[in-house]
């Protein structure tokens, strides 16, 4: 895998399975825009055991609710296939955050969640997207919280520290 690490790399989507005769890759994405691919410049495919295959990106396109992904060196069904269900992962240097308090997901996922009375939460385990916001998961013993990415709720987040603040509505945590 050259001289990048899988500590080095983030997941961002998997191939769902060739497009067409020639080399097109299907995959579904888990970024928020097809930019990120054109970014990142290459991605490196893993068909799982540390089999990853580093391909550069030639174009990708919207196709209805998924993507179609062109890679050098794949030019037929025949090559395409073999990705079939392999993930999609680039260089985590080359993620471009746009705002300071903008954060990527592998950023937050194993965060101590903590309210601002400090009583411990849990860890947020899960993220997902809603449209409007994306949506945490903090579990703890069992019990889950669904919080809800807002500024409202979430003071803070400090990452270097693994550590979330939030200041719940009333009835967020009753259940």
């Amino acid at each position: 895998m050259s001289k990048t690490g899988l500590s080095d790399l983030v997941l961002i989507g998997h191939v769902v399975r060739p497009h067409g005769l020639t080399g097109l890759l299907r995959i579904v994405s888990y970024a928020q825009s097809k930019e990120t691919f054109l970014q990142a410049g290459s991605v490196f495919l893993n068909k799982g055991q540390d089999q990853f295959y580093e391909k550069k990106v030639v174009s990708v396109k919207t196709h209805r609710s998924v993507y179609l992904l062109r890679l050098s060196g794949l030019n037929s069904v025949d090559q395409a296939e073999i990705f079939k269900g392999a993930g999609i992962l680039i260089r985590k240097d080359s993620l471009v955050k746009r705002d300071a308090d903008e954060f990527f997901w592998y950023e937050l996922l194993g965060l101590d969640v903590y309210l601002v009375t400090g009583q411990y939460l849990g860890i947020l385990r899960e993220i997902f997207p809603t449209g409007s916001n994306d949506v945490y998961v903090v579990e703890n013993q069992g019990k889950e919280f669904l919080i809800p990415a807002i500024h409202e709720i979430v003071k803070e987040i400090n990452i270097p520290q693994k550590r979330m603040v939030i200041s719940p509505l009333v009835g967020l945590l009753d259940l």
